[in-house]
């Protein structure tokens, strides 16, 4: 499925980002993977901008901004 927003808000900063997983974890449809110990963005198509991975994330690497 494929959102009309499609994340277009969604930033990650990877300079912050941990690499635990979590932002995975909660992720409802795949949006986030991990590379290289780091997450990425996958699809950005995919989000729905529900903020799970952002209220999950220890590092406050991911943000929603208009």
């Amino acid at each position: 499925m494929k959102y009309i927003m499609a994340g277009d808000s969604l930033r990650l900063d990877t300079s912050r980002c941990l690499g635990d997983g979590r932002c995975l974890e909660v992720c409802p449809h795949g949006v986030l993977a991990l590379a290289n110990r780091k997450a990425i963005i996958a699809d950005r198509s995919r989000c729905m901008q529900c903020g799970a991975c952002q209220k999950n994330c220890p590092s406050q690497a991911i943000d929603f901004t208009q």
